[in-house]
């Protein structure tokens, strides 16, 4: 078999050292690691895990519950490198993220995501959240007001309560989120990335079948945390940010669909 995503990761850490982005592990606390890729600059070279402040501006991007954070963002990092100091981690259980504790919320994702950020020297910044990235950017701002100056999302929820993922799990015709979001076979991939992209080019089977083996690791947690994502009605938090939120939406949504989204803004 073409190990179609090892060739793709040696291009994408090559691109990467070209724009000024390197990978490092933060332990939040024993047995809890972030790996995310930061500013190269920020990197202090005569102390060891120690960082100097950003001299720009900071963005995070957080990823949804498909790829790792580098795969998802590789465009958007090339064209925002040069005016911002750009940030992005992997979620816990995804790329080199783990813990070996059993909180599996968003809060939980938020809090290591912001304790890793201060670890690196960043007292400010605007977060980008895709989908369940954007569950977990809601939480950050929740969380973490004065760390999240502003906050950026698309295709997601503040928080998947048990109506909006009924509905939601409906109009795409699953049961439940485990059997969309970690599937077992290459037909499963090809409806997973055909219902979350807009137009899903033409690619041959061995590339989906490579990307059902690299990217579907750590099933267990990843079913824990998608478990530990619906909530209940009454169990909403409020609606009310002090941080401006701008929300990024097509009109062909699949899955949070553009009435959501409006119901939200309101």
């Amino acid at each position: 078999m073409v190990k179609f995503f090892a060739i793709i990761k040696l291009l994408v850490r090559g691109l990467m050292k070209l724009v000024g982005m390197t990978p490092q592990l933060v332990e939040i606390e024993p047995g809890t690691i972030i790996h995310i890729w930061v500013p190269t600059q920020t990197i202090n070279k005569t102390t060891p895990k120690t960082f100097h402040k950003p001299n720009k501006p900071v963005v995070v991007l957080i990823h949804g519950f498909a790829l790792d954070g580098i795969l998802t963002w590789l465009f958007q990092v090339l064209n925002l490198s040069k005016s911002y100091s750009v940030y992005v981690p992997d979620l816990i259980f995804f790329g080199g993220s783990v813990t070996n504790k059993a909180d599996r919320s968003t809060g939980f994702q938020a809090d290591c995501f912001a304790k890793a950020l201060r670890k690196l020297g960043v007292d400010k910044c605007r977060v980008v959240g895709l989908s369940y990235g954007g569950m977990v950017g809601f939480k950050m701002a929740r969380l973490h007001p004065v760390l999240v100056e502003s906050l950026i999302v698309s295709s997601t929820v503040i928080e998947l309560t048990e109506s909006i993922s009924d509905a939601s799990l409906k109009s795409i015709g699953f049961s439940c989120w485990k059997d969309y979001l970690l599937p077992e076979s290459v037909e499963g991939v090809k409806i997973l990335l055909s219902i979350g992209s807009y137009k899903l080019p033409w690619l041959p089977d061995f590339v989906y079948e490579d990307f059902l083996k690299v990217m579907f690791t750590n099933r267990t947690e990843r079913a824990e945390l998608l478990e530990a994502l619906v909530i209940k009605d009454k169990e909403a938090s409020s609606l009310d940010y002090p941080q401006r939120i701008c929300m990024l939406w097509g009109e062909d949504e699949k899955i949070f669909n553009l009435e959501l989204a409006q119901t939200m803004k309101e």
